[in-house]
């Protein structure tokens, strides 16, 4: 780089100006000579000049090539400008794209979430409208209808578990991001986190979770550890799973880790549970 860098310095001719000093310095040395001492005010004038004249041809092109390397510099600069300039253009079109991303994942999701809450309220309607035909058919009627509400209400916890299924899923995607220690990617699936819990709170579904240093109560929040028991007044350490409510009634308890002067009392060996199917189905009976 250092050679192709001086090829483009400035280069100005210094013998033509130094040519030129030396005609002036000789011809006030031509002056000096041939005058008689004291010397007229002419002669001195023209002797000043010829010395100032020289004195300013040996300058000139030392300030001539300053001044172009200067400007080709400032040229150099402004080229460094323009480059950067290129790529935060390149940049910013990077993130207009992923923004355009978000926002069509975005719009899936409130299409989802419609879709989910039509087929909410139509089994609502349908219950109702079972119900109270129900009211009006004989006993073997009431029997077939009986079944259909069953499998309506099947459907409806089928549809209820994909869901606290999928949202485990974000929430086991942002501890994983937290634990990362990434800000951007704890902020991107912080968003896509809350995102979701709005798309299911549309439905009815509430997810909470408990709070560091929060008590334990036993009807909000279940142990980590298989048919452990708390100690009184034992404090939370961390949410190990949501916990979920469904149109006002719990339907899972967050699972929950205690602080170490809070350990639980365990009468199987404080076995864990690591299968979030086997916590589902336990919150389920």
């Amino acid at each position: 780089m250092g050679t192709v860098q001086n090829q483009w310095e400035p280069r100005i001719p210094k013998w033509p100006f130094f040519a030129g000093d030396c005609v002036l310095l000789g011809t006030s040395y031509f002056i000096y000579y041939q005058s008689k001492l004291p010397m007229g005010t002419w002669q001195i004038l023209f002797v000043v000049v010829c010395v100032a004249g020289g004195a300013c041809l040996g300058i000139m092109p030392f300030l001539l090539e300053y001044r172009l390397a200067q400007k080709l510099a400032d040229a150099r600069t402004l080229t460094s400008v323009l480059a950067q300039i290129k790529s935060i253009e390149q940049v910013a079109g990077q993130i207009g794209s992923a923004t355009g991303r978000w926002q069509t994942v975005q719009e899936q999701a409130d299409k989802t979430a419609l879709l989910a809450k039509g087929i909410s309220d139509r089994m609502g309607a349908e219950v109702k409208a079972f119900t109270d035909f129900l009211d009006k058919a004989n006993d073997s009627e009431r029997a077939t209808l009986r079944l259909e509400v069953d499998k309506l209400r099947r459907a409806e916890n089928d549809w209820l578990q994909v869901l606290v299924r999928i949202m485990d899923h974000v929430f086991a995607l942002h501890a994983a991001a937290v634990r990362s220690g990434q800000p951007r990617v704890m902020e991107q699936v912080g968003h896509f986190q809350s995102a979701c819990r709005d798309a299911v709170r549309r439905l009815g579904i509430v997810p909470y979770v408990a709070e560091p240093s929060e008590t334990f109560d036993e009807k909000r929040h279940q142990l980590a550890e298989v048919n452990a028991k708390a100690p009184p007044g034992a404090l939370v350490e961390e949410t190990v799973a949501t916990g979920y409510l469904f149109q006002g009634r719990q339907i899972r308890p967050a699972l929950v880790r205690l602080k170490a002067n809070g350990a639980p009392t365990s009468g199987n060996g404080g076995k864990q549970v690591d299968n979030q199917s086997e916590l589902h189905l336990r919150a389920d009976k």
